[in-house]
């Protein structure tokens, strides 16, 4: 039993090296801007040197920032599973939103918000559970799941039939791996836990010559069908740590395939060229995928360049508009309950739609969770006005609100997981830097 044990783990340090062999080699490519493999002919300079903020200690009305965000993980927390819901009081979750709850525990951690002991409990608790979820056909995380019973479910919270669920996200999955690498890389006391969660989960099954692929239900009717995922940002965010788990995400890493510059107020902003009428997904430019990039990665050469001209476009829509602007997509506290505020989509620039399309336009929304990102990215006057814009927009004992409706000046009193945990990170970030810091010594 003894030599048997050794040649598993054994192997498993194999696999883990070739990984990272696998991953260096990427960040190694990117890093030193080898253009004809990553970037086509593309070539990117700032025009001018990003203002990063420079790490330093958290001010006190800071830290109270950050309990008051923990405080929405708090009221939220499911005991007998150790999953927090993703909306308050609304016991169901995604793997997007797990991942927020698994990002804000470290970060909650890190900013002595928690204790060691109450870290230790809950993420020993949640990896458990993410080791015995019920997966799609036995291989993947389904796209939602009741809190307290763990049943797959749709976005209703109602029990789906059979084994297919309602299919896997990768985008959502490739999230959730983020803080699955920062545990293995800097907490490896939860490396068993870990490696439990990413034997049950069959994550090959989601990468196919290169892509990120989802499922969900055939148009038929009939079991489900694989469809490729992600659009510039989220594609290249989600599979940064697929790459550091040696997995072959190289074409979902590249920006250049389907990159097109687009001109909105004066800034030259990355979109995505497919066309949502032939692809059948909506090409979002928001916040949030260039935010967690840069607070988590800490971006790379390409990504640090198109993070901050987002951000430029929306301080130059302040400039000329007059409303401050930070735009991703949120909850809302009214039907339809999700919208998506972006900065380009579909043909549209500043364009506000559902998940279906549908014009969204009278909700468009100052976000909190942006609103504190590019604060803690960017040492910018225009920063500073997002943070004082949103740091009144919470609730003392339930935390953040998603933000403010820009029509009527009313806050979204939508009250979210990922609001919560990206504030979190946000604040982590300022006061340690990028949290996937493989430099970053043992912290436990």
């Amino acid at each position: 039993m003894e030599s048997s044990s050794s040649f598993v783990k054994a192997r498993h340090h194999i696999v883990f090296l070739a990984g990272l062999f696998t991953a260096l080699a990427i960040a190694f490519t990117i890093e030193t801007r080898e253009y004809n493999q990553v970037m086509g002919n593309l070539s990117f300079a700032p025009s001018e040197p990003i203002p990063f903020r420079e790490s330093r200690v958290l001010t006190d009305q800071e830290y109270q920032w950050a309990k008051t965000a923990w405080r929405y993980f708090e009221n939220n927390y499911q005991d007998n599973t150790g999953l927090v819901n993703s909306v308050d009081s609304y016991p169901s979750t995604t793997m997007w939103d797990t991942a927020s709850y698994l990002m804000a525990l470290i970060s909650a951690h890190r900013l002595n918000v928690i204790s060691y002991d109450e870290f230790n409990l809950k993420m020993e608790k949640v990896l458990v559970t993410l080791a015995r979820l019920p997966l799609v056909r036995d291989e993947l995380p389904n796209k939602a799941y009741n809190t307290q019973t763990l049943q797959m479910v749709d976005y209703t919270n109602q029990p789906t039939n059979g084994t297919d669920g309602i299919g896997w996200s990768a985008i959502d999955i490739g999230r959730i791996l983020v803080p699955m690498n920062i545990l293995i890389w800097q907490y490896p006391k939860f490396n068993k836990q870990v490696n439990s969660v990413l034997q049950h989960w069959q994550v090959g099954e989601m990468t196919k010559d290169g892509y990120l692929f989802g499922s969900r239900p055939a148009a038929s009717g009939a079991g489900l069908e694989l469809v490729q995922e992600g659009r510039i940002g989220y594609e290249e965010y989600a599979s940064k740590a697929l790459s550091l788990m040696g997995r072959d995400v190289f074409n979902a890493l590249k920006y250049a395939d389907y990159l097109k510059l687009i001109t909105i107020d004066g800034i030259e902003v990355p979109t995505d060229s497919r066309d949502p009428a032939k692809y059948h997904a909506h090409n979002y430019v928001v916040s949030e995928s260039y935010i967690l990039d840069s607070i988590e990665f800490g971006a790379d050469s390409v990504s640090r360049i198109f993070a901050f001209r987002v951000y430029q476009a929306q301080e130059q829509r302040y400039k000329r508009s007059g409303i401050i602007t930070a735009v991703s997509e949120d909850n809302i506290d009214q039907a339809p309950y999700f919208v998506y505020n972006t900065v380009f989509s579909d043909g549209k620039k500043w364009n506000t739609i559902t998940d279906t399309g549908e014009d969204a336009s009278d909700f468009k929304t100052l976000s909190t969770k942006a609103a504190f990102g590019w604060y803690a990215l960017y040492d910018t006057p225009y920063a500073d006005k997002l943070i004082t814009g949103v740091d009144s927009l919470y609730s003392d004992s339930k935390g953040w609100y998603s933000g403010l409706y820009e029509k009527t000046g009313e806050a979204n009193k939508a009250i979210t997981a990922n609001t919560n945990g990206i504030v979190l990170e946000s604040l982590a970030y300022i006061q340690n830097g990028a949290l996937l810091n493989v430099g970053v010594a043992n912290q436990l």
